[in-house]
């Protein structure tokens, strides 16, 4: 009998093993805050949509043999003691930590369920992710791991059926709700902002690379991709999803061979004097629904059915 430890990722996986945190370890190796999803995750429909969004979009082959060897082990329940859930605070982190505790309400694991996550740290100006702590600071927060209770854990499950929906105007009422994931409510809320604006078509993160580069002497594509890695505040995006952006944005700017700036069109788009959306043609899914159905509306603060898709 022992702990099941599931991770964020490889690093989190090897940080805890060079710890010597005892217990079996699941690496939740998922990027699931973009592509189509479906709720009921271990199944064939759902990794299907998995390995296609994997190859259309970044040219990677779904390991879902390694995916499936993975979560058999929730299907042994009866060997662990608990369960300690290891994410971050970012958005990346907490759509896969809501599909990690609704697998394992669908698999009827009923152990006792704890969360390290990190982000502010006392004395810290910036949040933190995991493979960022010491290793007092990291083990500071497993022995200050939190214990989720029965609402949590429905919470997550219901969060996760909405995500995997068609309607995410339903994350709304829970911005506000109070929960034992401290960080969810900002998540959820830079989640509906993630769709494009309605003024401009650009997206908060999008409107926010444009303007890194009005803003600052940037160099190059990979000059503008550290400063977005630093500057995505609560997305938690990583370098391939990072670099799909700024290559999407590249009609946006122009480029030497040493500089990148905005080119009139660019200015446009920060001056909100037209909506760009159906020329970036960023139509990627989260979930259940393609992007580029819905816009947000910062007056209504909420998302609204863009013009083709009003009827």
């Amino acid at each position: 009998m022992q702990t099941l430890h599931i991770t964020n990722g490889d690093i989190m996986t090897e940080r805890l093993l060079e710890l010597s945190i005892p217990g079996d370890i699941l690496t939740w190796n998922e990027m699931l805050c973009e592509g189509q999803a479906i709720e009921q995750l271990d199944s064939e429909a759902h990794i299907n949509k998995r390995k296609i969004f994997f190859n259309e979009v970044y040219g990677l082959e779904f390991e879902d043999d390694k995916f499936q060897k993975d979560i058999d082990k929730l299907n042994h329940a009866n060997q662990y003691t608990d369960v300690i859930l290891w994410f971050e605070y970012d958005l990346f982190c907490h759509i896969n930590l809501m599909a990690a505790i609704s697998l394992l309400r669908q698999k009827h694991v009923n152990l006792p369920i704890y969360l390290v996550c990190s982000g502010r740290i006392e004395g810290e100006d910036s949040l933190k992710g995991l493979g960022e702590l010491t290793q007092s600071q990291l083990l500071n927060h497993f022995d200050n791991k939190i214990s989720l209770n029965q609402t949590d854990l429905e919470l997550a499950e219901t969060l996760w059926g909405i995500y995997c929906g068609k309607d995410h105007n339903l994350f709304k009422p829970f911005i506000v709700k109070k929960s034992s994931f401290e960080y969810l409510n900002s998540c959820l809320k830079a989640h509906l902002e993630r769709f494009p604006s309605s003024i401009n078509g650009l997206n908060v993160l999008e409107n926010n690379i444009l303007q890194l580069i009005k803003d600052h002497n940037i160099k190059s594509r990979h000059h503008l991709l550290g400063y977005v890695l630093n500057y995505q505040g609560y997305y938690g995006y990583g370098d391939l999803q990072i670099e799909r952006l700024i290559d999407n944005l590249s009609i946006f700017f122009k480029e030497t061979k040493d500089s990148i700036a905005l080119n009139r069109k660019g200015h446009e788009a920060l001056l909100g004097q037209h909506n760009f959306a159906l020329e970036l043609n960023n139509n990627i899914y989260y979930g259940g629904i393609n992007r580029l159905e819905y816009q947000f509306s910062k007056t209504e603060n909420k998302l609204i059915k863009t013009p083709i898709n009003a009827n």
